[in-house]
């Protein structure tokens, strides 16, 4: 009867200090994580597309974990992990909002497992270097929160041989236990398969009509291919199609010169350094009209920078210079213009002593948000447009030969990730497998040859996605990471 007696008291013990750490309101959380939202939110990465679309996808399932949270009776927490790019911090600023520098960021991750909302505000806080004190004078009482603390660590301590004895769950092992969980790729997916499922299910009439849509209208209009630069459920993609066909029927005059073009639904209307037609999904159609109408002088300002391109390639011994989307920032084509115009008077007047045609066959991209050169495993250079002439050179010469390698090794790669993609698919007889384009072919290789290993049922059907976390997406898109841990 003690033994039933001492665990009556520590149910009701536990029981107060889950309802005392309960104190914090959802819009209380929401106003201390202000700080949090400013430094990771989208809308601040516009150049960064990659990671952009990490924070996106962390900021859903960090809202689905608050209002599992905020849930009456819910106690079916799995530990969350979680990646954010958060926005360094100018070191003399006061007003929160402005106290970010719009180039620098680093990426951070976490796992919560917290149970209430201040300890998950906190630890949010904590886990991205920003402050707490703040949260301090948020309309809310701390001391319930500091009396269950202390409840928790009061004198009291039960010796292990007691939980031994009676077979009661020693608390403190099983939150070391907690803390250690890390989510398995089969667990993962035994927990959200039916989910997927169901919402796949939901969506397939709407891929139809996004198929049905994009084929007609790339047809009629004679386009070369037309794509999303964000991760867009299908109801917005049929949604902006439906409105570029209207556009279609209404102005038909000015799409003329769309023949062989790519067109990208992405956050602003222009020309993208790569070529393709932009299209602002917050636009009007008056502002697309504009954009179509430009397509003539934005086709001469495409002949001058690929002039300006070639000019620079023979300053530095006819190096290629090209444009990666899925690596550089999404810059409209006046904005690279200016970019290439920097850079090439700036190696014109230092005159660099380069053979003619000593580097052909290499390649490099410029950067603007870097200070100092390097080679990337794909093997072309990433030239900052600030570097020093005679740094670049020294570098440029010291790793050639190096570059060369990793251009074949790329071409060797490309081939092995798209056969493992092939035999991945079928397999697992998946409709889709794809990548997020933060996702490098090294990693993808790595994630295809360990699936094979694999025996997985559940992706039978499905559309997977290799990303940096594990989610569901709205129309039933499996997100693993490709570092799965089994």
């Amino acid at each position: 009867i003690f033994y039933y007696f001492v665990r009556l008291c520590l149910d009701k013990i536990l029981l107060q200090c889950v309802l005392q750490s309960r104190t914090l309101s959802g819009a209380d959380a929401i106003n201390a994580l202000r700080p949090f939202y400013f430094a990771v939110h989208p809308d601040f990465f516009g150049q960064h597309p990659k990671e952009r679309e990490v924070n996106e996808n962390s900021l859903k399932r960090l809202n689905g974990y608050l209002e599992n949270l905020q849930k009456p009776g819910f106690r079916s927490f799995k530990p969350t992990q979680l990646t954010f790019y958060v926005r360094e911090r100018e070191p003399n600023s006061s007003n929160v909002q402005e106290s970010f520098s719009a180039s620098g960021f680093r990426a951070v991750s976490f796992t919560l497992h917290t149970r209430d909302l201040l300890s998950t505000v906190l630890d949010i806080l904590n886990s991205c270097s920003l402050s707490t004190e703040h949260v301090q004078s948020l309309n809310v009482s701390s001391q319930p929160h500091k009396e269950a603390k202390s409840t928790v660590n009061r004198p009291i301590k039960w010796d292990k041989t007691y939980y031994s004895f009676t077979g009661f769950k020693d608390p403190e092992e099983e939150l070391e236990q907690a803390q250690r969980v890390e989510t398995t790729l089969l667990s993962w997916l035994d927990y959200n398969e039916a989910s997927a499922v169901k919402k796949l299910k939901k969506s397939l009439p709407l891929r139809k009509e996004l198929e049905r849509l994009k084929i007609e209208l790339s047809h009629e209009l004679q386009l070369s291919d037309i794509r999303w630069q964000r991760s867009w459920g299908i109801a917005h993609r049929c949604s902006q199609l439906h409105s570029l066909g209207r556009l279609v029927q209404q102005r038909p005059e000015v799409l003329e010169n769309v023949k062989g073009r790519t067109v990208v639904f992405t956050d602003r209307s222009g020309m993208s350094a790569a070529g393709h037609i932009m299209l602002g999904t917050m636009d009007v159609h008056h502002h697309w009209t504009k954009i179509f109408e430009r397509l003539p002088n934005y086709y001469k300002l495409q002949k001058r920078l690929l002039l300006l391109e070639d000019r620079i390639s023979q300053l530095l011994g006819g190096i290629q210079v090209i444009y990666i989307e899925e690596l550089q920032p999404l810059l409209t084509l006046e904005e690279y213009f200016e970019l290439l115009n920097s850079f090439y008077n700036k190696l014109r007047d230092s005159r660099l002593p380069f053979h003619p045609r000593s580097l052909r066959g290499l390649q490099m991209i410029l950067e603007s948000d870097r200070y100092a050169p390097s080679l990337h495993e794909f093997g072309h250079f990433m030239i900052p447009t600030v570097c020093d002439p005679a740094a670049l050179q020294w570098f440029i010469f010291a790793k050639a030969q190096e570059a060369r390698e990793n251009l074949k090794r790329k071409e060797e790669m490309m081939i092995t990730e798209k056969e493992l993609i092939s035999t991945s698919t079928e397999r697992f007889s998946l409709d889709r497998l794809y990548k997020e384009p933060s996702v490098s072919s090294a990693q993808m290789i790595d994630c295809c040859k360990r699936l094979l290993e694999e025996s997985l049922p559940y992706l039978q059907g499905m559309h997977l996605c290799v990303s940096h976390f594990y989610s569901v997406l709205q129309d039933g898109d499996l997100c693993i990471p490709w570092n799965w841990k089994n």
